[in-house]
């Protein structure tokens, strides 16, 4: 179960809050943030990274959407391969 809740951190979250909700280590956070794969801001000393709450919904939505097109594609491609009929290959076209 998450131990932080929308109600309990308000619209930015910290590192470690982000690998709570993502069930990822903090270290996989940080490098998400510097590869620019998940914007955050720099606030204070060095090391204290902010990600906004939105920012991260979106970052997820968009994982989900990537997973998504990656599934359509593989299907796609499987649509494509020649199928094996009686150890000879027939391809679609050839169907």
């Amino acid at each position: 179960m998450d131990t932080v809740s929308s109600d309990s951190v308000g619209r930015f979250l910290t590192v470690a809050d982000t690998a709570d909700l993502l069930n990822i280590s903090t270290a996989e956070v940080i490098e998400l943030v510097r590869s620019a794969e998940l914007p955050a801001i720099h606030v204070g000393s060095p090391g204290r990274w902010r990600i906004e709450r939105v920012v991260l919904e979106a970052y997820i939505d968009g994982k989900y959407e990537e997973s998504r097109r990656m599934g359509l594609w593989r299907q796609a491609n499987l649509a494509s391969l020649p199928e094996v009929s009686d150890g000879a290959i027939v391809r679609p076209s050839d169907a």
